[in-house]
């Protein structure tokens, strides 16, 4: 039976992502992308190149784990113990976020949209108006918990692939031709249109996922990425730079041969950037300290807290005369600060707040283990 040693650099990965997540959406509510609520000033320089790099790879580096962490989740646990886990993790923050967190943020974007005027208690009855499709739509009640979409997709790609996962079992070797194969195919699923979240197709993270299952999660494939560094790491800075700046000159039209271009020039973006972060993770982090358990406890609670705050934050300031970085600085500082001590005085050290936010009960938690809790 194959022995695997602890993977560090996969949980640090999930924490360091996460903490990268908050500051994206940071960025969302200065950059010129549709936004719950944006700033009074927009900024289209150096706001909107961090948002187009972050996008490449935030949620893509995301269900890659997810699916490496499902492989070991498996090898663990019986079937009705992983779906129990699932439900739990995921489904109990995901409907915490649907019913608790969501109303006050499409409250603040349907006000700050001139979609309504009135009180929060006015507007609570006309949360169940309708599905939330979109910003700035008619729908008002978000049944994926707006950001926590990511839990929503993971839960239906968990309980979509299990069959598969359980009868195909991994016995492919990772070898240098999934480096081909895989942007290729990421390439040929983008004609194939279905949901856009988080700047990628639904199908794109689906087989990014099954890909994390099957080959990340081999040894062979660290083997293969340390051999093939630095044509990922070449193919990285040309396309993001190709990408950026084609991105700001105006993208192409809709279904053009340029369209078409434009989109590899981002799936092989987000691709080489993913196997640079997972080669950086391998060499530099490999080892756990005491960060690095809080912060894999933590991720969770925090990236279903992040963004209700920072829109409260935002809709609070939006107005204000300030110069962009500054309120930038501001916003984040502010809103970190309230999430940070939120989670450490209070969710933390309440069961039933634990629970809601999709962690074991306090006196339960193995802090030795913490990370597996963590966004898997």
């Amino acid at each position: 039976m194959e022995v695997q040693k602890r993977q560090y650099d996969m949980d640090w990965i999930k924490v360091l992502a996460t903490a990268v997540v908050f500051f994206y959406h940071c960025s969302m509510f200065f950059n010129p992308f549709p936004w719950h609520v944006k700033n009074n000033a927009i900024d289209t320089r150096g706001i909107l190149v961090f948002s187009l790099f972050v996008g490449s790879w935030i949620m893509p580096i995301f269900f890659a784990v997810s699916g490496i962490s499902t492989f070991y989740a498996l090898r663990k646990r019986g079937v009705g113990q992983f779906v129990q886990e699932r439900l739990t993790r995921l489904g109990v923050p995901l409907l915490f976020g649907i019913f608790i967190l969501s109303p006050p943020q499409v409250y603040i974007e349907r006000i700050t949209h001139h979609q309504f005027k009135g009180s929060f208690l006015g507007f609570l009855p006309h949360y169940f108006d309708g599905l939330y499709l979109d910003i700035g739509g008619t729908g008002n009640f978000s049944f994926v918990g707006l950001h926590l979409w990511y839990l929503f997709v993971l839960l239906i790609f968990s309980f979509l692939t299990l069959l598969l996962f359980i009868k195909v079992k991994r016995k492919i070797k990772f070898g240098t031709v999934h480096f081909i194969a895989m942007p290729a195919l990421l390439f040929l699923a983008g004609f194939i249109h279905t949901i856009g979240l988080g700047g990628w197709d639904i199908l794109f993270y689906l087989l990014i996922f099954i890909y994390g299952y099957y080959f990340f999660s081999s040894e062979g494939f660290k083997d293969a990425l340390h051999k093939s560094i630095k044509l990922h790491t070449v193919m990285a800075l040309c396309t993001t730079v190709f990408y950026i700046l084609w991105f700001m000159k105006g993208t192409p039209s809709p279904g053009s041969f340029s369209d078409v271009l434009f989109y590899a020039v981002h799936v092989l973006n987000g691709w080489s950037l993913l196997m640079c972060i997972f080669y950086l993770a391998d060499k530099f982090l490999s080892k756990s300290n005491r960060f690095l358990k809080y912060g894999s406890e933590a991720a969770m609670p925090f990236y279903v807290l992040h963004q209700p705050i920072l829109v409260m934050v935002g809709y609070w300031i939006h107005d204000w005369q300030w110069q962009v970085y500054l309120k930038l600085l501001f916003l984040a500082s502010i809103s970190l600060t309230i999430i940070l001590l939120s989670y450490h005085f209070v969710i933390r050290n309440i069961n039933i707040l634990r629970f809601l936010f999709g962690q074991k009960a306090k006196g339960s938690v193995n802090q030795s283990s913490g990370s597996k809790a963590a966004l898997s």
